[in-house]
């Protein structure tokens, strides 16, 4: 029993806990000390506690990725998420799946952005690392795992299987440990859970600087002098949170059968709507440089993004959002504390900012259409309406828990119809902040008047108009709707594709803005193209109905494809090969049928097994299996002249009783081709074989079997037969028969044993075509030999095929995007560090 290391990651889960709870009390005694050395006293007094802090925080995540990564289950959390064939990468994905690693997670992230502020900013120091303190206290208590007056304060990450679950067998054996795990989620054996997860939870974690430096100004008083340091910092939090998000849109997209990148699930939800108050936070923000008109918008939007975080991860965690969400977690005990955490820290904001509210600058003066304050607050307020209609349907499940609690019997209920739904209003959305983002820039780099607005905005309207109209004759755009996004996001592009040109030939670090608008520009291009004019190409002409048991939208719009045999589809000709395992040192796909699995993660070659002519295992050798749940369905597509071969998967864990599919792509310039298989046939069924046909052949002499030739090329005695134990007076002849298919010659060897007086049959299966040989009789006489023949249905898969059109301009346009970013973050740092060698920080 591994309990020392769980007894340890305990105690350093309550040292983080406490010293982060000091080093908060000694930053605030800090801040509100007069004397100067008091007030550096307590200074190095809290930060040595933070460093104790930070130390046992990362000190609790070795701890736990150390029992994931050993195997000890007889740990809950290492049971529940890993197993021992789990590989290095996908155990990092286990460490965060359950509820207490994704804290852990933020908890890390936080502590390591603490130690970045405390050595970079010493006047701001205090106030800041006591907010950071103290949201550090918060996460630590969600697992901290102890029980005080029949009160239970977080789940522990190390709490004992024997503890967690009241299984019979731990009444009779106390100390049994289970030999494997459950395994990770299949969803989550994918590159992206190990990189995705901890990209978002670095931009939740960014979303408490802005906050805490919003809280910092409020609490000493400097009421507009937060802004300066918060800038380059919730511009960096922007564009981690963005590519997190869009990370995860990526992974659905390559591993969820549902053919797209976004869902409009509340979890998704949940994290969009900070992204969107956080961008117009940073323009308010921006906009408050040049007027102080945005002060009071600048200071709700800040603290908004990060308490926004919050609650999605009350609504992702409490529980509440398990009848309408598949992404979220299941109640661990925690709502109370998350809710607590919540109100905490909304009422402690909501009395800073009232205490504050008349002490902060606003210009009287009415804003001017031709100003850009305007066109930002106009921006500024879509974002926060966009946030506003996905927010408010989302948290439909609180509202009808806030109103039980009162004794009202709520029957609101989701949109049924979720992508429908947001997609009506975000569309709307998007045409407006593209609108705005286009014009908004002209106003920003210029004054500007009516006659100089007309000016500045003909050229970039003409191309506009020019190039939508070609592109709605090109693709036969016919929606409005459509015509509306395309027109705005091609304006958009052209506009502060113009202002980026003058930008480059004074200071290429005021080109920040910009680009980034063209970006997004560019993503809302793509997802107009790839989500509006997708389309189905396997769709099923030949008037045949695959099943009566499956809907009629899988008989219509999917083939169904038989192992070797072609099948068109539209322009491509497409052949299924059949199904494929990955071995350990071997490139490519190994057939299924040429190995024989001997164990969870191994298996045994039954053939030579080539590449480029030259055999990387021989027969009979003993492979490692890479991800053994996972099987590939081979795919060849031919068209013309070129041919190429897609592996769309499916993974079977027996344990979760979970079965998921997933699918390939062929990445185009154009577009995607996107293929994924909705079923196949069950493995462990039993095989039907027809009646056997006898055949009687000599060696050398062709004949049929199931429509493809055969020859009979040897027969000889051997002393040995795989799986069979032989006397010395038994006899075993082996037949080696080689069946021609349509692009490559199979060997089948049955046999003819006589054992004890009795003879014997082994026979032969060529799985790819569906046939099984027998030899059944010796004619030594006539030098002939019968030859029993079956057949049974070939392995088959029923594929869909979608074409997603002008895709690679969304990710294009995020990387555009997130350039934009990292220009406009190394322009305000710069300027940050520089009033800060002044002394004016």
């Amino acid at each position: 029993m591994h309990y020392f290391i769980g007894s340890l990651g305990h105690f350093l889960i309550i040292a983080a806990f406490v010293s982060a709870l000091v080093s908060a009390y000694g930053y605030f005694r800090s801040v509100q000390s007069t004397e100067i050395t008091d007030k550096d006293s307590w200074m190095r007094f809290a930060r040595i506690a933070f460093w104790v802090h930070g130390g046992s925080a990362i000190g609790v995540v070795a701890t736990l990725f150390t029992i994931i990564n050993r195997g000890y289950f007889e740990y809950h959390y290492a049971y529940s998420h890993s197993s021992t064939v789990l590989p290095v990468y996908y155990q990092i994905s286990a460490f965060w799946e359950g509820q207490e690693g994704s804290f852990l997670l933020w908890i890390f992230w936080n502590v390591i952005l603490g130690f970045v502020l405390i050595r970079t900013n010493k006047f701001w120091e205090a106030p800041v690392m006591a907010i950071f303190a103290i949201v550090q206290g918060f996460l630590l208590s969600m697992i901290l795992g102890v029980v005080l007056f029949n009160l239970k304060i977080g789940s522990s990450p190390f709490i004992l299987l024997r503890d967690a679950m009241d299984a019979p067998i731990f009444k009779t054996s106390p100390d049994f440990i289970p030999e494997d795990g459950s395994g990770l989620n299949p969803l989550l054996q994918n590159y992206w859970m190990v990189i995705h997860p901890p990209t978002l939870f670095l931009g939740f974690a960014t979303t408490l600087i802005p906050f805490a430096y919003c809280i910092a100004g409020l609490w000493l008083g400097k009421f507009k002098e937060w802004i300066r340091p918060a800038l380059p910092w919730s511009l960096f939090s922007a564009v981690v949170l963005g590519v997190g998000i869009l990370m995860g849109g990526y992974w659905a997209y390559e591993t969820l059968n549902f053919g797209g990148y976004w869902n409009w699930d509340p979890v998704e939800n949940a994290v969009y709507v900070p992204w969107l108050v956080l961008i117009a936070a940073i323009h308010t923000m921006i906009a408050f440089k040049k007027s102080t008109t945005a002060l009071k918008s600048a200071i709700i939007l800040a603290v908004s993004a990060f308490l926004l975080i919050v609650y999605s991860t009350f609504l992702t965690r409490s529980g509440i959002l398990g009848d309408s969400s598949v992404h979220s977690f299941t109640d661990l005990g925690l709502s109370g504390q998350l809710l607590i955490y919540l109100l905490a820290f909304v009422l402690g904001t909501l009395f800073l900012i009232i205490r504050s509210w008349k002490k902060l600058e606003s210009d009287e003066q009415e804003v001017s259409t031709y100003s850009r304050e305007f066109w930002i607050f106009m921006g500024a307020t879509v974002l926060c309406l966009m946030g506003f209609q996905v927010i408010i349907p989302t948290s439909i499940p609180v509202w009808n828990a806030i109103l039980e609690l009162v004794g009202v019997d709520s029957n609101m209920a989701p949109p049924v119809d979720q992508v429908g739904y947001y997609t009506q209003y975000q569309l709307w959305g998007g045409v407006l902040i593209a609108l705005l983002s286009g014009t908004g820039q002209f106003f920003w780099w210029n004054k500007m008047d009516k006659t100089k607005l007309k000016d500045a905005l003909l050229l970039p309207v003409v191309l506009t108009l020019a190039i939508t109209a070609a592109v709605i004759i090109l693709f036969k755009v016919q929606n409005i709707n459509y015509i509306l996004v395309l027109t705005a996001g091609t304006y958009s592009i052209i506009a502060n594709a113009k202002i980026l040109l003058d930008r480059w030939k004074t200071n290429i670090n005021l080109s920040g803005g910009a680009i980034s608008h063209i970006g997004i520009a560019m993503m809302l291009l793509g997802v107009l193209f790839s989500s509006g004019y997708s389309k189905i190409v396997s769709l099923n002409q030949t008037g045949l109905v695959w099943s009566k048991e499956f809907p009629d939208e899988v008989n219509q719009k999917n083939l169904l494809l038989f192992q070797n045999e072609d099948r068109q589809m539209g322009e491509y000709s497409l052949n299924y090969k059949g199904t494929r395992k990955r071995v350990e040192g071997f490139p490519g796909y190994v057939n299924i049928h040429d190995l024989r699995q001997v164990s969870e993660t191994e298996a045994v070659a039954l053939s030579n097994l080539k590449t480029k002519g030259n055999v990387v295992y021989s027969r009979g050798d003993t492979m490692t299996l890479i991800t053994p749940e996972t099987s590939y369905f081979e795919i060849e597509y031919t068209k013309g002249s070129s041919k190429f071969s897609l592996y769309p998967t499916v993974q079977i864990n027996e344990k979760m009783n979970m079965t998921v599919f997933s699918p390939d792509i062929k990445r185009k310039l154009g577009f995607d081709l996107y293929t994924h298989v909705r079923t196949f046939p069950d493995p462990d069924q039993e095989t039907e074989w027809s009646e056997v046909e006898e055949i009687i052949t000599q060696l050398n002499e062709p004949f049929f079997v199931n429509d493809f030739v055969a020859t009979l090329e040897k027969v000889q005695r051997v002393n040995d037969v795989e799986g069979l134990k032989l006397n010395e007076s038994d006899v075993a002849i082996k037949a080696t028969i080689k069946v021609k298919g349509a692009e490559q010659d199979f060997m089948a060897e049955p046999y003819y044993i006589i054992q004890n007086n009795q003879a014997g049959l082994k026979s032969a299966i060529v799985h790819d075509l569906g046939v099984k040989l027998t030899l059944m009789a010796i004619d030594p006489k006539n030098n002939a030999f019968s030859i029993g023949t079956s057949r049974t249905q070939k392995d088959w898969v029923i594929l869909e095929a979608v074409e997603k059109p002008l895709i690679n301009v969304l990710w294009i346009g995020t990387l555009i995007m997130v350039i934009g970013f990292v220009i406009a973050i190394f322009r305000r740092y710069t300027e940050f560090t520089k009033m800060k060698s002044k002394g004016l920080e």
